[in-house]
């Protein structure tokens, strides 16, 4: 009914326009007044005949669904009577409470049932068990309660019932709507009509009609034909030719430039080395460039047009979705000012992701922008120089420890020991000035070995002198684990150019790392041969300790790398390795190899070229310092200072 109302008012509003501004509109003629004047007639009639019938309907509707309520309640009342006349009285409440559930879970029009005794106490309510169906009731109506006893009758109480009104409310919608849908039809059939006459009345606004409505929806250059018409209508139609034509020119323009502006944006992202994720103000994913799909192990139809809320990393986390929403709740300005950055994980990979707003020219905010970097073998390098901090600081405080006791101890009591304790005092504390001069040697090689302009000078000779002085430096060190040492050489094996200290520590470091990792008693074997594959001197050496697992093979040449689990718990520093690889292969031309089986022992080793191929420097380089004749001099004498060979065998095979 108020719909009805509503349109009819509508109806009336748009005549009364019609007809008042009707001079200068299309409705000047008196031919379509009388059409317009003829069609709001109609509508009032039906509107009104509509209004009427609806009206009718709903009051005969209202009428009888009280007389259906009415005999519901007096039903309830009859039954009420018959299922409670025979029981006690403080069974009557379970007994019409459960009656009363029933005919409500049968009935939803039914809002609620009470029940009450002569003296207007209420027995059971409903209401307790459904309070907001209840709130819902739109007609109460009530029957008395009567027992009866032969002819006589005695009134027990009443039943109340509470009608929701939803059969009623059902039936009243589809009779408007059908009553609706009838005046609609009937109504557009007059229209559909009068339409056809207008169309045969303005045959030439029609065209011209057509032809603007295919330049609003952005067909340009469109041309209407204007043979046939009046001078007046002739010369519009031909300035709305001339007009499209124009505007179909500056169309062709402006695409071309946008088109070029779309592929320069393209061309940029694409050559962006981070990945770029584009996201409007709804969050969708609009733009993403080749790196930043291979960062996020996506394809551009799973993510793009999507909530970047929605993607999931690695542990199936939503890892944007909660740092968009602390985006979203910072002010943009400061977001302009520091970005907000975070790390996610995808595919073993830390991806650091940098988030700043996205405005127009006009300084409209129109989505954000997200920056993906691989910042992954930054995060192992700061963990790997964590690791270094805390290996080194450990090895340094424990000979500076040493020292600081032995020398306390010398200072204030010296005079009490004799010669003897004396020099045992002395001789740990040359072992652990040697220990930390070594150490320092170590983080000293390493810095100058990393720089480019270092150059190592290289003379051919034979290696086996080398492994020889390793060996004799080695002796204490491998009796104390009872270790035995064979070194097995090649016959007839070539002079190669070399630096010798530097191969020599390379050779110390891995000699060195075998009897450390070797259960005592075992046996250690160094070979010097010519390699199998290609023209190199190869030298190897074997151990048989606890190994080392596949996974850690490719990196224990890196630097600051350790392996560390329940077997490899000596401390070091974590340079020997990869000053070995970068000794051997960058300034010798070499290649460094490992081979190894957990439980079964580890084989480090390198090759050297025989015949290297020849490096042109043009910048003068610095060279590397020679060890002084007084450190090796040191390291022989505290060799020496070992008296007898127990466990220490030192043998030249040949194969």
């Amino acid at each position: 009914m108020e719909n009805i109302n509503k349109f009819a008012h509508n109806i009336i509003t748009w005549y009364n326009f019609v007809m008042i501004n009707g001079i200068n509109g299309l409705f000047k003629t008196t031919q379509n007044r009388l059409i317009v004047f003829g069609l709001l007639s109609t509508t009032i009639v039906m509107v009104c005949l509509t209004c009427f019938a609806v009206s009718k309907i709903h009051k005969n509707l209202d009428v009888g669904y009280k007389n259906f309520g009415q005999i519901i309640s007096k039903t309830l009342a009859i039954e009420s009577v018959e299922i409670t006349k025979d029981i006690p009285e403080l069974s009557k409440y379970d007994t019409l409470r459960s009656h009363s559930l029933s005919i409500l879970g049968s009935n939803d029009d039914i809002a609620f049932i009470e029940f009450k005794a002569q003296d207007g106490k209420t027995i059971y309510s409903s209401k307790e068990d459904y309070a907001n169906r209840a709130n819902h009731a739109k007609i109460v109506v009530s029957s008395p309660m009567q027992l009866k006893n032969g002819i006589e009758s005695k009134n027990v109480g009443s039943v109340i019932v509470g009608l929701s009104g939803t059969i009623i409310s059902a039936i009243t919608d589809t009779t408007t709507t059908s009553l609706i849908m009838v005046f609609a039809l009937t109504w557009g059939l007059i229209v559909l009509v009068m339409l056809a006459q207008t169309i045969l009345s303005t045959k030439e606004l029609k065209v011209l009609q057509d032809g603007v409505k295919k330049i609003s929806s952005g067909t340009f250059g469109v041309k209407v034909e204007s043979q046939g018409m009046t001078k007046e209508v002739k010369q519009l139609f031909d300035a709305f030719n001339d007009m499209s034509t124009k505007l179909h020119q500056f169309e062709e323009q402006n695409i071309g430039q946008l088109t070029l502006e779309k592929n320069k944006l393209e061309a940029v992202l694409a050559c962006i080395a981070n990945g770029v994720v584009v996201c409007d103000n709804y969050d969708n994913v609009i733009l993403v460039n080749e790196h930043a799909q291979q960062l996020l192990d996506v394809k551009p139809s799973e993510i793009l047009k999507t909530k970047i809320q929605q993607y999931c990393d690695t542990n199936g986390e939503l890892c944007f979705k909660d740092r968009i929403e602390q985006f979203k709740d910072t002010p943009l300005d400061v977001m302009e000012q520091r970005p907000l950055a975070f790390n996610i994980e995808v595919n073993q990979r830390v991806i650091k992701a940098v988030m700043s707003p996205m405005f127009s020219g006009n300084r409209d905010y129109v989505g954000y922008i997200i920056v993906l970097i691989d910042v992954t073998k930054e995060m192992e390098m700061d963990n790997l120089r964590s690791h270094f901090i805390s290996n080194v600081s450990h090895e340094l405080r424990t000979p500076v420890t040493v020292l600081r006791s032995y020398i306390d101890t010398l200072y204030n009591y010296g005079n009490d020991f004799d010669f003897n304790t004396q020099k045992e005092f002395i001789g740990v504390m040359n072992q652990e000035i040697i220990r930390l001069n070594r150490m320092v040697n170590d983080i000293l090689d390493f810095s100058r070995y990393e720089s480019q302009n270092v150059k190592l000078e290289k003379t051919k000779q034979d290696i086996m002198p080398v492994i020889e002085d390793v060996v004799d430096e080695m002796k204490v060190l491998a009796s104390e684990h009872n270790l035995t040492i064979s070194v097995m050489k090649e016959p007839d094996l070539p002079e190669i150019p070399f630096n010798k200290d530097s191969i020599r520590r390379v050779i110390a470091n891995i000699v060195s790392n075998a009897i450390k990792y070797s259960p005592d008693g075992k046996r250690i074997k160094i070979r010097a041969e010519r390699a199998r594959v290609g023209d190199y001197v190869e030298v190897s050496v074997e151990d048989q300790g606890q190994g080392i697992a596949p996974e850690y093979l490719d990196k224990v040449f890196d630097r600051f790398f350790r392996v560390e689990n329940n077997t490899h718990t000596i401390k070091g520093t974590g340079l020997g390795l990869h000053l070995v690889k970068i000794s051997v292969e960058k300034h010798h031309q070499g290649q460094v190899f490992v081979q190894s089986k957990v439980g079964e022992g580890s084989t480090f080793g390198f090759r050297l070229p025989i015949n290297p191929p020849k490096v042109e420097d043009d910048e003068p380089q610095d060279e590397m310092p020679k060890k002084t004749e007084d450190e090796v001099q040191e390291v022989q004498d505290l060799a020496s200072s070992n008296n007898g060979n127990d466990g220490w065998e030192i043998s030249f095979e040949k194969r």
